[in-house]
């Protein structure tokens, strides 16, 4: 990283601006967006990164335009693949195995 950069990060972190840009618009409408665990069956790859990126980009969105967006894991479809590898490793063949 660049001296600037960095210089910027310290700033960022001393003045703690993340967490006042989210109390600014604390009584405002929420977009609450719950991303799942990241890589939950494996090492990440690029497609990680990659949409990692874009929902980076849309809570900024947000953001920058006047709503509440608290950022916190949450769980989506990440699940499936866990389940499925459990399933193979206790031959289950059969939902009502369960």
């Amino acid at each position: 990283m660049l001296k600037t950069e960095l210089d910027v990060l310290q700033f960022w972190d001393d003045n703690s601006v993340f967490e006042k840009s989210l109390a600014q618009n604390k009584n405002k409408p929420a977009f609450v967006f719950l991303d799942g665990p990241p890589f939950a069956n494996g090492t990440p790859h690029w497609g990680h990164i990659f949409i990692s990126q874009v929902k980076d980009t849309v809570l900024r969105y947000y953001t920058q335009k006047g709503y509440y967006v608290p950022r916190r894991w949450g769980w989506d479809c990440h699940g499936v693949p866990v389940e499925s590898k459990i399933e193979k490793q206790f031959k289950i063949t059969d939902k009502r195995q369960i």
